[in-house]
Parts: C-alpha cells; structure tokens; sequence
C-alpha cells in the first residue's frame, strides 16, 4: 500500500482523526519535513531514539539519512552517547526504585 496519499497537505495534523492504518506515515512525515527543526537534526533525534527503543531497521534508516543530509561523524558519536545515557538512566532509576524496601 503506498501511504504517501495520505500524507497531511500541511503540518496541522489532527491526531484524534488519525487513521491508525496510517498514522506510520504521517509519523515519517513529521520527521521528513522540514519544520522549525531542520531535518538533519529531526533525523539525529529519531536516531537516538532508535538507538534507546533497540530497533535495528529504524537505527539503519534513521543513520543513513541522518548521513545523507550531512551529519558528521562526531554528530553521531554524540547522539549514540545521549541514547547510551538515557537507557542506562532508566536502567539505574528504575533499579534503584525496585530495590526500595528490601
């Protein structure tokens, strides 16, 4: 199926009457876009997250384009770090929660 019809003319985007068999797309298309945030740096985020969530095909995609529009080497050096310090952040906070009591 090609969900590039369905893709929003603009960026207003009523989440609440979003479709959910296309909400991938109109996912990808916030990231894609160019907006008050430059697509490299939406693309070095959605890296990131990639990196955190642990989802090879987006890491694939996400660091290809993020390569594509011009991030350097030490741009995403620096985001695998963010992503390493978010997980590990998580990791630490909700273990030391669980040992609460014990």
């Amino acid at each position: 199926m090609d969900d590039r019809q369905h893709l929003p003319a603009d960026q207003d985007v009523d989440v609440q009457r979003l479709d959910p068999m296309h909400a991938p797309a109109v996912v990808d298309w916030t990231v894609l876009v160019a907006g008050v945030i430059p697509v490299k740096y939406k693309q070095l985020m959605a890296l990131g997250v990639a990196w955190a969530t642990q989802r090879p095909s987006c890491i694939e995609t996400h660091a290809g384009l993020a390569k594509g529009l011009g991030a350097s080497e030490q741009e995403i050096e620096e985001v695998l770090l963010i992503a390493a310090a978010l997980r590990a952040g998580g990791a630490i906070t909700h273990g030391t929660d669980s040992m609460k009591g014990t």
